[in-house]
């Protein structure tokens, strides 16, 4: 019985520290940009998008497809570097094994 105790204890200290890394997930960010910086994306790592930043030079009125293209790809990557930095920070936690609703 004594060993059951330790171990849930051992259970409750890492779903503390498991609920710490996912809050401090939120205050990280990662960028991904586009057609040579042309649109610039940045997300925390709860995937929230915090910013788009457009260069001017990415604007022709006759080529809207390019832009929506490339602010498309942007936010892709950006999202996919949001899941990779959630991975790694949880990562730890989990030994690899990827629980479903966890990041």
């Amino acid at each position: 019985m004594k060993n059951m105790n330790q171990m849930m204890q051992q259970v409750k200290k890492m779903q503390k520290q498991m609920e710490k890394a996912q809050e401090e997930l939120k205050n990280k960010t990662v960028e991904a940009s586009t057609g040579g910086g042309m649109v610039t994306v940045t997300a925390n790592g709860h995937k929230e998008i915090l910013s788009i930043k457009i260069n001017p030079d990415a604007v022709d009125p006759e080529d809207v497809e390019m832009l929506e293209d490339l602010v498309l790809t942007a936010i892709n990557e950006t999202l996919k570097k949001a899941d990779e930095l959630a991975s790694k920070d949880l990562g730890k936690f989990t030994g690899g094994l990827n629980i479903p609703g966890l990041f």
